[in-house]
């Protein structure tokens, strides 16, 4: 019902910059939370950053100070930027919304090279 796409990763080097976006669309069910996630190679996923429809957030302690999470509620958006990357960053990250369900994308690599 509710489709994810993600755009904004690829490769960059330790201490650069990306901003990671995801568009939520075909449904017109108000989402209530949306954040990021992300998973290395081997390693199960973890949660990067959520933020509420009233702007709640919460950050994983890797990337506080780091990274910042923000929405557009009218656009049902969600940004990740993320600054000062480091190579521990690398994972794929993954969109993710809360509606009466739970959606996914399909994620985006993020590659920091030392």
């Amino acid at each position: 019902q509710v489709q994810l796409v993600e755009s904004g990763g690829g490769l960059v080097q330790s201490g650069g910059s990306l901003r990671l976006s995801c568009e939520a669309s075909g449904s017109r069910i108000v989402i209530n939370a949306m954040g990021w996630y992300r998973q290395a190679p081997g390693k199960p996923r973890e949660l990067v950053a959520t933020i509420t429809r009233s702007g709640n957030t919460n950050y994983a302690d890797s990337v506080k100070g780091r990274f910042t999470i923000s929405r557009d509620n009218a656009k049902n958006t969600v940004y990740l930027q993320m600054d000062s990357l480091k190579p521990e960053d690398t994972a794929v990250y993954y969109c993710n919304a809360v509606t009466w369900g739970v959606y996914w994308g399909r994620g985006t690599q993020v590659t920091v090279s030392s």
